[in-house]
């Protein structure tokens, strides 16, 4: 098998690390310019496993604002965020709606859940 030369940004940081790693398969052989070990693991996941936290908005009837921000408890695996969305966008709350309700359970089977992110009274509650 070939030798490949890939180049990552770490995302894992504020300090955004431009990694070169040479790749063998999904095999990493080296990796240059990580400032420390985050940037190897990352590099790692990127090509075995690439995951992302997803955040999004949420319909919320009855409530003082139209939309409840929501995020995913851990990251989902990459592929599978259109389809998470598309789920999300399925769903609409009903007021209230409280900081850390599980908004979706084990979404799409990834055994993440999806949370609120914010406080949403019902109107009536916000008089």
């Amino acid at each position: 098998m070939t030798q490949e030369h890939r180049k990552f940004i770490c995302i894992t940081c504020p300090r955004g690390c431009a990694l070169d790693a040479t790749v063998e398969g999904k095999a990493v052989v080296k990796i240059e310019g990580s400032s420390c070990k985050r940037g190897m693991d990352y590099v790692k996941g990127e090509l075995t496993d690439p995951r992302r936290m997803v955040t999004t908005t949420v319909r919320v009837k009855g409530g003082v604002h139209p939309l409840a921000p929501v995020y995913t408890k851990t990251p989902i695996p990459k592929p599978r965020i259109f389809d998470l969305l598309a789920e999300i966008r399925k769903i609409e709350l009903k007021a209230p709606v409280r900081f850390g309700d599980v908004v979706i359970e084990n979404a799409l089977g990834t055994g993440v859940d999806v949370l609120a992110s914010r406080n949403i009274p019902a109107k009536s509650e916000a008089s």
